[in-house]
């Protein structure tokens, strides 16, 4: 069996890693997701519906690129990009929105609730309920709707509420502690979005599934390239909806090293990054067990990274077993790597990146300097950068870049 076919089992664990950890009064509605879901991944009907809005709809199959003049710049292994910048709406996200209304249509909800943090998630959900017709209400923190602004405006204009997180931080932890209490108060009109490969069992399982179609597409199309498979595989890591999304075409063929990488932000310390599998342990929060950054309490510790979309203190269950069990590899990239890498390749490939998706080209730039030119690094652009222009023209100005 693959690793796809045998994880997670029935109870939603990846080894140790997941489950569900969610007040009773949580526990029927996530039983009827979980059976709906189960009933209808596999029908023929649900099938078709979502093949047909990828391919009509979001634009998909998106292309792979070879980043000649960043790979030159690097003087080492090939570098190739996954464009899920060119997906409707500028990331990967509607992959697993548009699966997730749909199945929220099949339950007869009226409302779709989530967080987000970057703000693309949000708008991904809020595009997905207007064409479906449903309700949406985006949970975001404070400091994350004056950071990324133009994703707030698209996700009004979309007709979405925006309910602003104003507790602890302000931003993805308390947008997600925020989107729970409110599909608490009303489980039977609306479903809870979950936005990455977090959270109770099912939904790291189905936003694994649903984003599984990166790898797909990745591993044909890189074959039409190259006609072989990639040496390495490279992708941020917040939640880590986009890695397991590239991951999942790759797990079995273990000569494709995969790289999950993390924001160090602007240091080691506790509350300077947000690299939970580099720092964190084992741990449970909302309500599912992981690895966390925790703090002398044992609770979630504060996090940083200059993007918001990967700013969060645990990570999805199966990444942690992924890692713990050797398959996948960590790597770090901290703020100052993340821009210079935001700015070389829109001027190298004319390709403005989101800054979460930076910091896995960063890290592919590092890794390939490392390697011969034989080898090659596939990334996954997860999304474009139109949300962080402002933030980084103000805060990182092109004059002061070295």
């Amino acid at each position: 069996m693959t690793h796809l076919e045998s994880y997670p089992d029935e109870k939603g664990y990846f080894g140790k890693f997941g489950g569900s950890f969610i007040p009773p009064q949580l526990e029927l509605p996530f039983q009827e997701i979980t059976k709906a879901y189960n009933e209808i991944k596999n029908s023929k009907a649900f099938l078709d519906e979502l093949q047909y809005v990828r391919k009509h709809y979001q634009g998909r199959p998106t292309p792979i690129s070879y980043a000649k003049s960043l790979t030159q710049f690097c003087g080492g292994a090939k570098i190739y990009l996954k464009r899920e910048d060119l997906n409707h709406t500028g990331a990967h996200k509607l992959n697993h929105c548009m699966a997730e209304v749909i199945l929220a249509k099949h339950l007869g909800k009226k409302k779709v609730i989530a967080e987000t943090g970057a703000g693309q998630h949000g708008v991904a959900l809020a595009t997905a309920a207007a064409y479906f017709g449903l309700e949406c209400e985006i949970h975001m923190g404070e400091v994350d709707i004056k950071k990324e602004y133009p994703n707030v405006v698209r996700m009004k204009i979309l007709g979405a509420k925006i309910v602003p997180a104003t507790h602890g931080l302000k931003t993805l932890k308390e947008a997600v502690d925020s989107a729970f209490e409110a599909y608490l108060g009303d489980t039977d009109n609306s479903i809870y979005c979950i936005g990455s490969v977090v959270g109770p069992h099912p939904f790291p399982m189905m936003v694994r599934d649903f984003q599984s179609v990166i790898g797909l597409e990745s591993k044909e199309q890189f074959l039409e390239h190259e006609n072989r498979l990639p040496d390495n595989v490279v992708a941020c890591v917040g939640g880590g909806s986009n890695a397991m999304g590239i991951f999942s075409g790759f797990i079995d063929d273990k000569e494709v090293d995969l790289y999950g990488v993390e924001p160090l932000g602007k240091g080691e310390s506790l509350g300077e990054h947000a690299a939970s599998l580099t720092y964190g342990s084992e741990g449970v929060m909302h309500g599912f067990n992981s690895i966390m950054l925790k703090d002398e309490k044992g609770d979630p510790a504060p996090v940083y990274s200059i993007g918001s979309g990967i700013d969060y203190p645990s990570v999805g269950p199966e990444h942690a077993f992924l890692m713990d069990k050797g398959r996948t590899k960590v790597g770090l990239c901290n703020d100052e790597e993340a821009v210079d890498a935001f700015y070389k390749l829109s001027q190298l490939e004319g390709i403005i990146p989101a800054l979460e998706s930076a910091h896995a080209v960063a890290y592919a730039m590092k890794l390939a300097a490392t390697l011969s030119k034989d080898k090659t690094i596939l990334v996954n652009l997860s999304g474009r950068g139109d949300k962080d222009i402002d933030f980084v023209i103000e805060n990182y100005p092109i004059a002061n870049l070295k």
